[in-house]
């Protein structure tokens, strides 16, 4: 027989419930990383691929570069971050994922120095931006304690992961691309979604601290943006087109206008400041599934 439940209480109940935070029926509790081994031949390139292989414009190339110079210090920063707590995980799952994080993040570091060396020879000096963002790397590892250090890994994952889903996968720049450069940046950005609760489940299963994830993302939101945006502007005057308004006011559009890819980045975004937040909760796995078939065939 069905209990009555009296109209007030049912009223409180039904508040309760719709207050109570939600996750997507669908996510997860935990995803592990598949570590692909793709080996990408940049030597067979040579002098084919333009000067500029996203869509023929300077600022969205080298806005790419000066990203792709930067991995392979920060992917070697987050593993590190990362593996500090390995031996703290109790959890089976979350052990394999952390194994399977390492190895994508050690593939993106080989695969990036490697298109980072190739580019070096086309005339982009991208060897002067690895030694500053390794520097400031080492910075961080010698002034910030592993919690604010592994905390900084979950602000970036959470960029990353943003870029890799909402910009490169949903949109249509990989089909802008060199067809001998779009791979590449589909592989990672499969990878990027695939691995970004990671660092944040590890976070929560050692208590790191709301107020360090927090104001750490505070940190990287104002890093991040000023530390590519110098880089471009750098590499934009190295290749003598620093004055070359088209593409910045191009590139502007692109991003805040129409399509404004990075505008409509900014609810995830800020969802991240949620005591209730975890990455899953924004669930693109169709949007994923659909980049494996296109991109990585066989080897997805």
């Amino acid at each position: 027989m069905n209990a009555v439940v009296p109209p007030h209480l049912k009223k409180t109940a039904d508040k309760r419930q719709a207050d109570s935070p939600r996750t997507a029926p669908t996510s997860p509790k935990v995803h592990i990383p598949k570590v692909r081994r793709p080996g990408f031949d940049f030597a067979d390139s040579g002098d084919s691929v333009p000067r500029y292989w996203w869509d023929n414009d300077p600022v969205k190339t080298l806005l790419l570069a000066a990203l792709s110079a930067s991995f392979p210090a920060g992917e070697r920063f987050f593993i590190d971050s990362v593996r500090h707590y390995q031996d703290r995980i109790t959890d089976p799952e979350l052990k394999k994922a952390v194994k399977g994080f390492i190895g994508q993040e050690a593939h993106h570091s080989r695969e990036h120095d490697l298109m980072n060396g190739f580019l070096q020879e086309r005339g982009v000096n991208l060897a002067r931006l690895d030694r500053e963002i390794q520097a400031f790397m080492n910075w961080m590892r010698k002034n910030l304690s592993p919690e604010r250090q592994l905390a900084h890994t979950v602000a970036v994952e959470h960029f990353t992961a943003l870029m890799a889903e909402e910009f490169l996968l949903k949109y249509d720049a990989l089909d802008q691309m060199d067809p001998r450069m779009a791979p590449i940046w589909a592989w990672h950005a499969i990878e990027e979604s695939e691995h970004k609760a990671v660092a944040f489940d590890v976070y929560k299963a050692i208590g790191g601290s709301e107020f360090v994830r927090v104001t750490e993302m505070m940190q990287v939101s104002i890093m991040f943006p000023l530390f590519s945006t110098l880089h471009v502007v750098q590499l934009m005057k190295e290749d003598g087109q620093l004055g070359n308004v088209k593409s910045w006011l191009g590139a502007v559009n692109y991003m805040w206008g129409k399509p404004g890819v990075f505008r409509k980045l900014l609810p995830s975004y800020f969802r991240f400041y949620s005591r209730n937040f975890h990455p899953w909760n924004h669930d693109a796995r169709d949007l994923v599934e659909k980049a494996k078939k296109k991109w990585l065939g066989d080897w997805a």
